[in-house]
Order: structure tokens, then sequence, then C-alpha cells
């Protein structure tokens, strides 16, 4: 799933917490994007495993909605909408394409890490990959609500992440062409920048099953 569609789903938590008590409703919208997005601050190193967290976000969220509940105010609905936008983040990770620059290809058995577990969780393909067709009517199923609720600065921000998730969806294999070449004429001392899942491409010839147990 594209970064832009797990966003749109924090805001969709935010949504609700907006139509109970709209007077927090540009704190919630933020917190919901933002924790949406968090967890792909990885990307860099470590992806889909260094701040994805499937299981234990839940450790944070479960009780950080108990006491938004029980004592609403800004902050105490910020953090548990936060929360709960990472925490599905790292478990519909799993509901899309796997870890590799062509994952409509479907060469891998990684979607995200699960410590708690121990292990990769394998990708199931329900929405396609990120910036596939379903992925981007996903997002734009998420967001429609939330361009009604919400307006300002928040609608701005809604409008301008469907147009860069258009032009992503658009774009997208011609992207990983693009970059290829762009790789293959680059410097070493820049290649080695780039995440290892990146440059490898799943192109090392090992079998899924056996690139599923590396670490």
């Amino acid at each position: 799933m594209m970064a832009t569609t797990h966003a749109f789903v924090g805001l969709s938590l935010a949504v609700g917490v907006a139509l109970v008590a709209p007077e927090f409703a540009a704190v919630v919208a933020i917190a919901g994007l933002l924790g949406g997005l968090f967890p792909d601050f990885d990307l860099p190193a470590g992806h889909r495993r260094t701040l994805h967290f499937p299981v234990y976000y839940w450790v944070l969220a479960i009780p950080a909605t108990a006491v938004a509940l029980v004592a609403p105010t800004q902050w105490s609905l910020a953090f548990a909408v936060f929360v709960l936008a990472a925490a599905l983040h790292s478990v519909t990770d799993a509901v899309g394409g796997g870890l590799e620059t062509r994952p409509w290809e479907g060469t891998t058995d990684r979607a995200v890490y699960s410590h708690f577990h121990g292990r990769w969780i394998a990708p199931r393909q329900w929405v396609g990959y990120d910036g596939s067709p379903g992925d981007l009517a996903l997002a734009a199923l998420l967001a429609l609500p939330a361009l009604f609720v919400f307006d300002g600065v928040v609608q701005s921000i809604i409008v301008a992440m469907l147009v860069i998730s258009i032009a992503y969806t658009t774009l997208r294999k011609a992207l990983v062409d693009a970059g290829g070449r762009l790789l293959k004429r680059a410097p070493p001392a820049l290649v080695a920048t780039v995440p290892e899942w990146v440059r490898s491409d799943d192109s090392d010839n090992v079998p899924r099953t056996e690139r599923s147990r590396r670490d």
C-alpha cells in the first residue's frame, strides 16, 4: 500500500473522532495522517522492519484508546489516533504486495517483519501492490469521507495527497525502470547509500522459501 493510503487509514480514524468531538478535528486529523505515515520513516534503513510493529504497537494503542475514551482531551485523543494509525499501517502492509521494487511480480515472501513472531509475514496481495489500481481505489475510498468532514488546511492536504497518489500510480512501473537504469550508471559510493532491498531487487535467484527465512 502507498504511504498515502496508510495516511488515509489514519485519517479515517480521525473522521470518527471529529464527528463526535468536532472541537478536536484538526488535531486528530494531523495525528491520524502522521501516525499512518510514521512506520514508513524507516524507508532508508530496515524498511518494514525498523519502525513496523504489527503486534507491539497494539500494546500502546489499546490502553491509549481506553484513556482517550475515559478522559478525552486533544492530547489523549491525538495520541490514541496516532498509535492506532501506526498499528494499522504495520498490520495492513501484509495485505498488499511484498518488499521488492517490482511487487507486481510476487517474487518475495516478505511483506512486513513481526518482532513478536521473529519472522517476516508473507504478502497477501488483497489490494495488489503499492501504487496498483486497487491501492489507488482504496486510497480514494478512504479519503472521500474526510473531504466532507474536514476543511481548510486539512482538506487541502487531502486533495494534494490524492493528486500525488494518482501520479504515483500512473508512473509506478516507469519509475522503477528509470530508477534501475540510473543505479546502473551511478557511482558505487552513491549506490551503497541505496537500501539493500532496492539494490538487490530480489534478483539473487534465492528461492522464495529461503528468502523468507533471512533476517
